[in-house]
């Protein structure tokens, strides 16, 4: 190993981070995250067998498919505000009516951990606008209006 190479992969290290923050600032980035992380105990929950002692308990009910479908979904939809960020309206949307179904059909929303996450996640997906470009500075000699000055 070279002494060269402890800064290059400083560089490239930086490199990276600097186009990730990039790539996070044109998307709802933490509104899909939110909705990913909500698909996981909407999905997870219903169908695990909690042991206390000798006692398990099963959660499972009658709706676990209807969990499971609600859980893919969110997950869907937060990839969708990630990588399709013009439709950030319509998966937030349909994460916040996902988070209220899934208060009936999957133990509370899995036991309102998923639900709140997908409600949070669906509004700032909802919320979330693109940042404008910035406008060009206006020449020295022209008028805010863009016509030619009457000195």
């Amino acid at each position: 190993m070279s002494a060269d190479t402890r800064p290059r992969l400083i560089v490239s290290l930086g490199r990276t981070r600097r186009s990730f923050w990039d790539w996070r600032g044109h998307r709802p980035f933490w509104g899909g995250l939110l909705c990913i992380l909500a698909g996981v105990p909407i999905m997870y929950i219903p169908y695990q067998t909690m042991t206390l002692g000798d006692l398990h308990i099963r959660l499972a009910t009658t709706a676990g498919a209807g969990s499971l479908i609600i859980g893919v979904l969110l997950i869907v939809l937060g990839l969708t505000m990630w990588f399709q960020p013009q439709s950030r309206v319509f998966a937030g949307v349909a994460a916040i009516l996902l988070a209220l179904v899934s208060l009936v059909v999957s133990n509370f929303g899995a036991f309102l951990l998923g639900f709140l996450l997908a409600l949070i996640g669906g509004g700032l997906g909802v919320s979330w606008v693109p940042a404008k470009k910035p406008q060009p500075v206006a020449a020295a000699g022209a008028q805010p209006d863009g016509g030619p000055r009457g000195d």
